[in-house]
């Protein structure tokens, strides 16, 4: 047992499943220069040593080696594509709809694409074209499984299930929640180390988890948001209000055992997103809770998210933007009225 931070955690998950299977193998930007950063946050950091073969570096273009990687998938190889910034999803766009996520149900069934598809979000003082929440836009994709890790310990475990799988699997990391250290620490960082196992494991795609229990209110996020909402359950308790927190974690398939065993509880539910309100993952987590289970509402469902506005770049505007404590606290307590 040993404690990691994410980018710890996802860099010893690729080394295992590439030590286990010959055909894992590595594409994208900065992630095996020698004596670099090993990707944009150190995720890669020194597996250009142990994998040289395997850890291949690209130029800056995301829809031809997201093609490559497509490819090499159909063809029975099982690569990870990494982007720097998962604002650059839209440039491999075509490559990630049009392909990956179809081939299997064209063919019938007779070409798989397994292949892993990592991208860092949220916003970090970068800016509007590298900070923005992308879940929203692959949520909706047939044959694309989209996950969302909020922790180490499933970060390793949902990244080693994601190699596994036989389907093209999205994985979105938010940049806050890394631990990334030295030139690559980022302000405003939030921990999100774990005890993680030494043997192996992997953590199932399809599953929300349960992170704190209780009775009032239902909490849902994920990525930085789940630490925001476990934040907000300490002042709601204060408050004699027992929020029950679950990180949603898989975002495509949507878990609505779990959701909705908790909502027979507690009859309440807040859902908190970073990404902009209107067409967001919220709306259609929402509008799944109202089919799967409306009877055991006793308010309406809550959202918080940021404004339909571009992100901001100052500091303060950016704070302004995004969904805050205060903001899930006022959101817990409309829902109890």
């Amino acid at each position: 047992m040993k404690h990691q931070g994410i980018a710890e955690a996802l860099r010893d998950a690729i080394a295992e499943e590439m030590e286990r299977d010959e055909t894992v193998f590595c594409i994208g930007e900065d992630i095996a220069v020698p004596g670099g950063w090993g990707g944009a946050f150190t995720v890669t950091l020194g597996l250009e040593n142990k994998f040289p073969d395997r850890m291949i570096d690209t130029p800056i273009a995301e829809l031809g080696f997201f093609g490559v990687a497509v490819g090499a998938a159909m063809m029975g190889m099982r690569p990870i594509a990494d982007v720097q910034y998962g604002d650059f999803l839209f440039l491999a766009s075509d490559q990630i709809i049009n392909n990956a996520s179809k081939m299997r149900y064209m063919s019938g069934g007779a070409c798989k694409v397994p292949m892993v598809m990592r991208a860092p979000v949220g916003a970090t003082g970068r800016g509007s074209q590298h900070a923005q929440s992308m879940e929203r836009y692959f949520t909706g994709v047939p044959g694309l499984k989209v996950v969302a890790v909020s922790n180490a310990y499933d970060a390793k475990g949902i990244l080693k299930a994601a190699v596994r799988d036989d389907n093209p699997v999205m994985i979105f990391e938010h940049k806050l929640l890394y631990g990334s250290k030295g030139a690559r620490r980022e302000p405003g960082a939030v921990d999100a180390g774990s005890e993680i196992p030494d043997e192996d494991y992997t953590v199932p795609l399809d599953k929300a988890c349960l992170h704190r229990e209780g009775a009032d209110v239902t909490l849902l996020g994920w990525l930085l948001m789940h630490h925001l909402n476990m934040q907000a359950a300490d002042v709601l308790a204060a408050e004699g209000i027992s929020a029950e927190v679950i990180d949603v974690r898989s975002l495509s398939p949507v878990d609505y055992v779990t959701i909705g065993e908790s909502i027979k509880k507690t009859g309440r539910v807040v859902i908190v997103e970073e990404g902009p309100k209107t067409g967001g993952v919220c709306a259609e987590i929402a509008a799944g809770i109202m089919e799967h289970c409306s009877e055991y509402l006793q308010a309406p469902v809550i959202r918080i998210a940021s404004p339909d506005v571009p992100v901001p770049f100052t500091p303060v505007l950016e704070n302004a933007y995004r969904p805050d404590v205060v903001r899930i606290v006022a959101g817990a307590r409309q829902a109890m009225q």
